[in-house]
C-alpha cells in the first residue's frame, strides 16, 4: 500500500479529529542518521524507553525483551486505542515534547504521521534489509516514499468467520460469492427475524476494505495532489451488493465491539463476520460461550473465481523523532517485530503475524483450535494473506476521514437507504477538508 509522500509537505497542516498543524519543526528530536552498529552499542549501554501500545501481548513482550537486555527498561503506556491514542500523539507532536520513543500506529494512519515528518526514517539503521522477513502487503504499508517508517506488527487479511451451528440449523451453505451471501442473509432473516447474517451499522475501516476487495482505488496521492473518487468502478461494485443488505434491513445495526455485539455473536443472532485474521483471539477471549460453533472460510468473491480479499486493520510500530535515544528505540523495535522470541509471544496472545517465517511455520499452519471445532484455521487465513495484495492506498488524512464517516455514510446505514449519497457526502467533506489543509484535491 504505497503512498508517494513528498518531503516538502511537512509544513502542511494535517488533522486527526480537528485541523492540527503538524510542522516538521515541531517534531524535534533526532534525524534519520545512525547505523546498524549503533543499535548494538545502544543495547549494550542500556537506558530507558517509553512504548505506547494497546496490544494485549505488549506486557509479556516487554518482559521477554528486558530479560534478554537487562540494561534496558521499557515503560508501557496504554494511551488509548486507535484514534484516541492518535489524538494524544498529535498533541505531543504539536507541543514538540511528550511523545513516546516507540508507538503503535495502524497502517491506515501511518501516512498521516509520516507526512508530518514526526517519525524516524529507519533506513539509516539498516531496516530496509528486513523487507524479506515480512509479507509484501504489510511491508508496503511501512515503506513510503523510499523511507522505512516502521516495522509491521501484524496483518489483517480478511476472511469470513461464520457460526456453523447456525448455518447447520437453518440449512445455509457456506457462500462463495456475494450473490450467495445476499441469498443466505435473506434466508436466515426470513426464517429467524431475530437473526442476521452480519452486523454493520457503518464502519469506515470496513467500507474501505470492502471497496479494496472489489478492486476500488478511491484515494490516490501524488506529492501534494490528492484525488478522491468514491464513485469508481470498484466502489460501485461493492455498493451494488451491499445496498441490497442495507435497504432490505438484512444487517443488524448492533454497534461492533459493544457488550450487545459480543452477546449476539455468542447466541447466534449475528452469524458471520467479515473481518481481519486477528479476530480469533478476540472471539476466544470475549465470546467464550460459542466455543466450537465458529469456523473460518475465504471471503466470498464477485465471480466465484480467483480468491481475492483485502486487509482490514493491522498495525506497525514506529520510532518517534522526539526520542532522545533513537538507536536504543530502533533496537527495541527491531527485536519487538522481527525476532522470533517476540513474535512467538505475540502469536500466543492470538495475534496474526506479518513475518513470513511465522506465516509459513508448519506448527502455526497445523494448529487446530478447539474453539473453531478443530479446524486448521490458520491455513485459511494464511491463504487469505496471499490474496490480499491490491493497489488500495489511504488518504494522507485518513484518521480525520474516518472520524467524519458516521456523519456521512453512516447516515445511509441508519436510514436504511442506498450508500451512494452517503459516499458522495463523505467525498465532498474530504475534498473540502483536504483543500483547507493545503492539498490540491481533485475528483474524477
Amino acid at each position: 500500500m504505497h503512498n508517494r509522500l513528498r518531503r516538502g509537505l511537512s509544513a502542511l497542516a494535517i488533522g486527526v479529529t480537528a485541523a492540527v498543524a503538524l510542522a516538521a519543526c515541531a517534531s524535534g528530536g533526532s534525524s534519520s542518521g545512525g547505523s546498524a552498529s549503533d543499535i548494538e552499542k545502544a543495547l549494550d549501554q542500556g537506558g530507558t524507553l517509553t512504548y505506547w501500545s494497546w496490544t494485549p501481548s505488549a506486557k509479556d513482550q516487554i518482559a521477554a525483551f528486558e530479560k534478554a537486555y537487562p540494561k534496558v527498561k521499557v515503560k508501557l503506556v496504554n494511551a488509548g486505542t486507535g484514534a484516541d491514542q492518535y489524538t494524544k500523539l498529535q498533541n505531543t507532536i504539536k507541543a514538540g515534547s511528550g511523545a513516546p520513543d516507540v508507538a503503535q500506529i495502524e497502517y491506515y494512519a501511518l501516512p498521516q504521521f509520516a507526512l508530518s515528518e514526526s517519525l524516524l526514517d529507519l533506513k539509516g539503521y539498516g531496516f530496509d534489509s528486513l523487507e524479506s522477513k515480512f509479507a509484501k502487503s504489510t511491508w508496503n504499508s511501512v515503506d513510503l516514499d523510499g523511507k522505512v517508517y516502521g516495522l509491521p506488527q501484524d496483518s489483517g487479511p480478511m476472511a469470513m468467520f461464520y457460526n456453523k451451528k447456525v448455518f447447520d440449523q437453518y440449512g445455509i451453505a457456506v457462500p462463495t460469492t456475494w450473490d450467495e451471501y445476499v441469498a443466505a442473509a435473506k434466508k436466515l432473516h426470513t426464517a429467524a427475524p431475530d437473526k442476521y447474517l452480519a452486523a454493520d451499522s457503518g464502519d469506515a475501516g470496513f467500507t474501505t476494505s470492502m471497496i479494496a476487495q472489489a478492486g476500488g482505488t478511491p484515494f490516490t496521492t501524488e506529492g501534494d495532489k490528492v484525488t478522491i473518487n468514491l464513485q469508481d468502478a470498484g466502489t460501485k461494485k461493492w455498493t451494488k451488493t451491499w445496498n441490497e443488505l442495507v435497504e432490505q434491513g438484512l444487517l443488524s445495526k448492533t454497534v461492533g465491539w459493544t457488550d450487545d455485539w459480543y452477546k449476539q455473536l455468542g447466541n447466534g443472532q449475528i452469524a458471520t463476520m467479515l473481518t481481519g485474521a486477528w479476530m480469533p483471539g478476540n472471539l476466544e477471549a470475549s465470546v467464550a460461550d460459542a466455543k466450537g460453533d465458529w469456523r473460518v472460510a475465504p471471503m466470498p468473491t464477485y465471480d466465484g473465481g480467483t480468491a481475492q480479499t483485502a486487509n482490514n486493520g493491522g498495525s506497525a510500530e514506529v520510532v518517534m523523532k522526539q526520542s532522545k535515544n533513537p538507536a536504543l528505540a530502533a533496537g527495541f523495535l527491531k527485536w519487538l517485530n522481527s525476532s522470533s522470541a517476540s513474535t512467538k509471544v505475540f502469536m500466543e496472545s492470538g495475534g496474526f503475524p506479518s513475518t513470513t517465517a511465522d506465516l509459513e511455520s508448519s506448527a502455526f499452519l497445523n494448529e487446530k483450535p478447539e474453539y473453531f471445532g478443530g479446524q486448521e484455521i490458520n491455513k485459511v487465513l494464511v491463504d487469505a494473506s496471499k490474496a490480499s495484495d491490491n493497489d488500495f492506498t489511504y488518504l494522507p488524512y485518513q484518521v480525520y476521514a474516518n472520524s467524519i464517516y458516521a456523519d456521512t455514510v453512516g447516515q445511509s446505514y441508519q436510514n436504511g437507504t442506498a450508500l451512494e449519497p452517503g459516499l458522495e457526502a463523505w467525498q465532498q467533506a474530504l475534498v473540502k477538508y483536504g483543500k483547507q489543509q493545503g492539498f490540491t484535491v481533485s475528483t474524477k
